[in-house]
């Protein structure tokens, strides 16, 4: 799973989500010890606390996690409490 790949699963999971998925590290293996960074806006995360808004994106991921992407740093925000644009 590439960058593009956790970005349309976040938007096609979390409702008006917009997703940008970054690699802060690569290991000498690309295929080793994928970490990336997801920062997701969308409005379904008003009223909802950060346990449950990182659970939304995890979900939107599934069976993928541990065995293609070994982690996933999320920072997650309502368009109110975003600055810009993705």
């Amino acid at each position: 799973m590439d960058r593009a790949d956790i970005e349309a699963a976040i938007e096609d999971g979390i409702p008006d989500a917009e997703a940008r998925v970054t690699r802060p590290r690569v290991h000498n293996n690309e295929e080793e010890d994928a970490h990336y960074a997801a920062e997701v806006v969308s409005p379904a995360f008003a009223d909802e606390s950060i346990v449950d808004r990182h659970q939304m994106v995890w979900d939107t991921i599934g069976d993928v996690m541990t065995r293609e992407i070994h982690a996933l740093e999320i920072s997650t925000y309502t368009p109110e409490e975003h600055d810009g644009d993705l």
